[in-house]
């Protein structure tokens, strides 16, 4: 049933005009500064043929470009989102759901593996960029799949979050903005660990921050530690959305 709902969220989307038109605008943001890295490390090369361990082009063009579409997509992602409960909320659907045999676990998560497998197209059509380097060179493969693994994660806790926030109102526009709002806020958590005296408040602020972790996955530093996070803040975000649509089906 989990199967079925996805495939159902995921059509959905691409019945939408605003997914079609996410796609092809962050396709060309993207497509834009992949060809400007290129053509910055075309720039460089000549300096980093004298130099002893010089940065590839890996480090160059490709991790920037993941950097920059993680960025991106944390300000999209909410778009994407913003309809999947509220809109359902909304038009009034939302009871046939609770009268359907299939329980709030399997509603949340099959929405949510909807609009995953939409990012993760996203994904794909954003690595085919640097695996066209291949043709001409070289790539490190292994920080290649750093920074994709990377990537798939950040996106699977932006949409988890932007689940949880689609399941509070009715308003697509509100549960776009709170989900930005949300995200904002655990990018630049860690900005405070500087002013903060404590140690301890430190590193949890730094620990928070969703930023943080993929940063150490973009340097191709593979630690278990930043997928358990991952892992965590995405079971936690949907906990949190199923435990609210059982508590609006327990009202009615």
């Amino acid at each position: 049933m989990i199967g079925v709902l996805a495939l159902r969220e995921l059509r959905a989307l691409f019945l939408s005009p605003l997914a079609w038109a996410v796609l092809a605008v962050i396709q060309l943001i993207l497509a834009y500064l992949f060809l400007a890295q290129l053509e910055e490390y075309f720039t460089l090369q000549p300096r980093l043929q004298v130099l002893d361990n010089a940065p590839g082009v890996t480090e160059i063009v490709v991790a920037p470009l993941y950097g920059s579409a993680a960025f991106i997509l944390m300000m999209v992602v909410p778009l994407i989102t913003m309809r999947v409960v509220s809109d359902e909320r909304r038009n009034r659907t939302l009871p046939l759901l609770f009268s359907a045999p299939v329980s709030m676990t399997e509603i949340v998560v099959g929405k949510y593996l909807g609009v995953l497998g939409f990012l993760l197209i996203m994904v794909g059509m954003l690595t085919l960029m640097p695996l066209s380097i291949l043709v001409a060179g070289p790539l490190d493969l292994g920080l290649l799949a750093s920074l994709v693994l990377g990537t798939v994660l950040l996106l699977g806790a932006f949409a988890a979050a932007g689940v949880f926030i689609s399941t509070l109102t009715d308003q697509p526009a509100v549960a776009a903005i709170g989900g930005f709002g949300l995200l904002l806020l655990l990018w630049i958590i860690d900005w405070a660990g500087d002013k903060v005296d404590q140690a301890a408040a430190s590193g949890l602020l730094a620990y928070l921050s969703i930023l943080r972790h993929f940063q150490a996955l973009g340097r191709g530093l593979f630690s278990t530690a930043d997928v358990i996070y991952y892992l965590l803040f995405i079971t936690v975000f949907l906990v949190l959305a199923i435990r609210r649509l059982d508590n609006d089906r327990l009202q009615r």
